[in-house]
């Protein structure tokens, strides 16, 4: 289970917690501004629209981890997110996803579903997992893996 006390710094600096969101389907994505997989913003987005009201919510955290592909600061990022690709659903401050200082989110979140052969480490931005309302189940998903291939998938979870 995904602790709901996990503290999440906003992007505009305050903190918030997983609880925030209790009873929702989170769909909790590293992301980056200067990636190839850069444009699945815009397919986020899209999901965060259609299914926002029957209980999804994006999470999109920034990364600098993968080939310094998120230099920015916050403002900057959120300036990027919202002028190029529209981006309302909640963005985070930038996070570290592996290693030691690994955000607590990412390391309970790569516990929960490892990657392929068992390993936990995120491989490259725009990791995705989908975690159940009530945080019990967690599914990963690759960089690869669009958007709006994810969508399939949501009837089973909303």
């Amino acid at each position: 289970m995904i602790d709901a006390n996990i503290e999440v710094p906003r992007i505009d600096g305050t903190t918030g917690s997983l609880a925030d969101y209790d009873g929702k389907v989170l769909l909790v994505v590293n992301t980056a501004s200067k990636c190839g997989f850069t444009p699945q913003y815009k397919g986020l987005e899209a999901l965060w629209q259609q299914y926002g009201d029957q209980g999804l919510v994006v999470l999109g955290f920034p990364c600098n981890q993968f080939g310094a592909q998120e230099p920015g600061t916050e403002g900057e990022i959120a300036s990027f997110c919202e002028l190029n690709f529209g981006v309302s659903f909640p963005l985070f401050a930038k996070v570290d996803v592996n290693g030691p200082t690994a955000h607590p989110l990412f390391q309970a979140l790569k516990s929960a579903a490892p990657g392929l052969l068992g390993s936990e480490g995120i491989k490259w931005n725009f990791t995705k997992f989908l975690v159940s309302r009530d945080r019990t189940r967690v599914e990963r998903f690759a960089p690869t893996t669009s958007p709006e291939a994810i969508a399939a998938e949501l009837p089973k979870w909303l």
